[in-house]
């Protein structure tokens, strides 16, 4: 008779384990991750380094950025630096001047770009195509390549030294980017919402407002910060717009610093003026980074 305590359960059976001399998966080795890695640390230190030693510069004298301490830490710490670049050498005016301007003309870009391209990329009309790739084909034409002409229709309407005509110059050239990248973006988003909203009676411009925009806040807040920064940073189109120094803006107002002082320049105070600008768009670009991402990359995911 067989003994039932003897026979061995058919779970308990041991599963075959790999011998020990059978050889391992090897772990592949990309060596170009490696240069990779090195040329983004390069490009990160190229890129940085001016910036750290701008700042540093800022807190110094003038004896210390070019004979004691040129790229070591300031032995004083010179505050007074900053004070001196917002009041005595007016950097304050030229701030708020250029926080004015950019604040309005984005403001502009975003709401007539942002139209535009909504209508481009989800209406079929006559001309459509014809429309989009003249918006595009601002972006072949440099700046400089107009300036000459731009002076003279600022002139013949009355738009120099005026706030006003520099605000609508920025709104001009930041709207073929603005709708490139927009009619793109607004291409990937559903059309069911947009047909629901329809069928409830919305009428165009409140599927605009209420629907489409919402759903698209990735991608304006990623082109707002370009405009903002593009714009900030602008130095041309002022030159050729701007002629009272009350009225200029901070990349005039840090270019008129140098360019006047000459010899004579306190180069602490100049270094303290150019951390003024920089400033605020790393802060806008560190608080906005997560949106700027996303609005970048959302077409590439649907």
């Amino acid at each position: 008779m067989t003994n039932l305590s003897t026979i061995p359960d058919a779970g308990a059976v041991a599963k075959p384990t790999a011998s020990a001399g059978a050889p391992r998966e090897s772990r592949r080795v990309n060596p170009l991750g490696g240069v990779a890695h090195l040329s983004l640390f390069l490009w990160a230190l190229v890129t940085v380094g001016p910036l750290i030693w701008v700042f540093l510069a800022s807190f110094k004298t003038n004896e210390e950025i070019f004979l004691d301490e040129p790229f070591g830490l300031p032995q004083s710490w010179a505050l007074n630096n900053f004070g001196d670049a917002w009041s005595e050498a007016h950097i304050g005016q030229y701030f708020l001047n250029s926080v004015f301007v950019v604040l309005i003309s984005t403001a502009g870009t975003m709401l007539l770009g942002s139209m535009a391209a909504y209508v481009l990329a989800r209406y079929r009309f006559a001309g459509n195509r014809f429309i989009y790739y003249l918006f595009v084909s601002g972006l072949a034409f440099p700046t400089f390549m107009a300036l000459a002409p731009l002076f003279g229709i600022a002139q013949a309407m009355n738009l120099l030294d005026s706030y006003f005509g520099l605000i609508l110059i920025y709104i001009a050239y930041s709207l073929s980017f603005t709708v490139f990248f927009l009619e793109a973006f607004f291409r990937t988003l559903p059309h069911e919402i947009e047909e629901a909203a329809t069928v409830d009676g919305a009428g165009h411009m409140r599927r605009f407002f209420q629907v489409m925009m919402p759903m698209a806040k990735s991608g304006l807040v990623s082109i707002a910060i370009f405009n903002i920064v593009g714009q900030w940073n602008q130095y041309l189109l002022p030159v050729v717009v701007m002629q009272s120094e009350s009225k200029y803006v901070l990349t005039q107002g840090i270019a008129n610093i140098s360019v006047s002082a000459g010899y004579q320049a306190e180069w602490g105070q100049l270094f303290a003026a150019l951390t003024l600008s920089i400033l605020p768009m790393i802060l806008v670009y560190a608080i906005f980074q997560r949106q700027i991402q996303a609005g970048l990359t959302s077409g590439a995911v649907k």
